[in-house]
């Protein structure tokens, strides 16, 4: 599991986002303060660190964690002056998002910043393998050609693995991979087709299966 280190001084973002990070799939360990940052022991696969703390900055936090390795930082904050992108940039920054912000923006600006640093770790549900810094996926050893779209779909359901998914999550999280438009009868296209490429038996699913008047599901007991 992705362990995440989320320091804000606000309690509100740091129990809804850590909340919503949970339900992503993410193990979070959170300080308002930079004292209760740098008294956690970690180690963290990525870092979101608010700019302006009461006892200092998130800056701080970030060259610390340079120090200790190689942890991946994006610095959440109201400042989106130039200055204030630079500094965060200089002391070692991977990404800046501006608030407020939409929570599955940043988890996509999450995950490509760990498939750059590597960090993404491997999905696995049956004979499936997906690896998401190689930008790869593999049934049985063999690696299988996947569109943009087919790929970004299995990722959000290896990532809610066990979960069921509707299908308006499904569009929000895919709508806008390869600059293509996709509908509700694209999604149900789009299924078909990864049905065919992942499944043993695409006519009955045993990895990728549809919830009725639900959504869909990868993994999990039948």
């Amino acid at each position: 599991m992705t362990t995440v280190l989320l320091v804000d001084d606000e309690r509100t973002i740091v129990e809804s986002l850590g909340a919503y990070l949970r339900q992503e799939g993410f193990r979070v360990e959170a300080a308002g303060s930079v004292a209760g940052a740098l008294a956690l022991s970690g180690p963290w696969d990525l870092a979101l660190l608010d700019v302006t703390l009461p006892d200092g900055s998130g800056l701080d936090i970030c060259r610390c964690l340079r120090q200790r390795g190689d942890t991946p930082v994006i610095f959440l904050t109201a400042s989106d002056d130039e200055a204030s992108v630079v500094r965060g940039f200089e002391a070692g920054a991977d990404d800046y998002v501006s608030k407020p912000f939409r929570p599955r923006e940043l988890i996509s600006r999450m995950r490509s910043v760990l498939r750059r640093a590597g960090k993404a770790g491997l999905l696995t549900c049956g004979p499936l393998t997906a690896d998401p810094a190689r930008g790869t996926v593999s049934r049985d050893g063999r690696e299988l050609t996947l569109s943009a779209l087919e790929y970004r779909l299995l990722l959000v359901l290896l990532h809610n693995q066990g979960a069921v998914l509707r299908r308006e999550r499904l569009l929000e999280e895919i709508w806008d991979v390869g600059g293509g438009f996709v509908n509700d009868n694209t999604l149900t296209v789009y299924i078909k087709r990864l049905r065919e490429k992942i499944e043993d038996d695409p006519q009955h699913p045993a990895l990728l299966r549809t919830v009725r008047g639900l959504g869909y599901r990868m993994g999990g007991t039948p």
